[in-house]
């Protein structure tokens, strides 16, 4: 099982959001570099980022600190947050990202999701947000009207096989993550499932291990000391 730590960018800082809520943002360093060459010393071997201030405005305001990290770490970067067009995939990728994600772009514009995929194979994820379980957009602030399961299973058929879910109620809660969703998602046929939102515990990561999850995404719990990012990479 993959550990991405994250590192989510506001304002050029790194911040963490409690439920997606903008408003909660608490920074936790100005220099988002030293914070991923950080993790890489503690053994990360993958890194997710997330441009809130793109998702928020659909552009790339941080793509330089962004093309810094993956130029000056060996890290393999994800990257989400406003990416809405093809034009904005070959940017990050171009900047050195290893997988791009997609969040609102593939609800509100579906065929483009399925073009990137197959433009860029292996080199794109979906952003699955739910509130409630229905598919959350533009940050978090919009919510659709399709349930975050019933689209994991329309993306396979597309053939878009990775998928991080967060239950955005679990996010920077540090309370434990949506486990039961995990158990109904990995028992869809070619679905890869990155856990996101809530984990707070090696026993947590275990059991989404063990029910094969491909990728877990560490936040908050690693700012605030709940888990220890080397002992984790370590054990998994």
């Amino acid at each position: 099982m993959k550990i991405y730590p994250a590192i989510d960018i506001l304002g050029g800082k790194v911040v963490r959001l409690t439920r997606g809520d903008y408003s909660t943002a608490k920074q936790y360093s100005s220099d988002p570099l030293q914070v991923a060459r950080k993790m890489g010393d503690d053994g990360a071997e993958y890194l997710h980022v997330v441009d809130l201030d793109g998702a928020r405005r659909g552009d790339t305001c941080n793509c330089a600190i962004i093309e810094k990290i993956t130029s000056q770490t060996s890290l393999k970067v994800e990257v989400g947050g406003g990416i809405r067009s093809l034009q904005t995939v070959e940017t990050y990728l171009s900047a050195g990202a290893d997988r791009v994600i997609l969040g609102t772009a593939a609800v509100k514009n579906f065929p483009l999701a399925v073009q990137a995929s197959k433009l860029f194979p292996g080199r794109i994820a979906v952003g699955v947000d739910t509130k409630d379980g229905m598919v959350a957009v533009q940050g978090w602030e919009e919510v659709s009207a399709i349930s975050g399961e019933e689209f994991c299973k329309k993306l396979v058929g597309a053939g878009i096989c990775d998928v991080i879910y967060t239950d955005v109620a679990r996010d920077g809660n540090m309370a434990g993550t949506n486990l039961e969703i995990y158990r109904k998602l990995t028992g869809i046929p070619g679905l890869r499932v990155t856990a996101s939102g809530g984990v707070s515990s090696m026993q947590e990561l275990r059991i989404l291990r063990d029910m094969g999850v491909d990728a877990v995404i560490l936040g908050k719990a690693l700012y605030e000391g709940l888990l220890d990012l080397r002992r984790v990479t370590e054990e998994f």
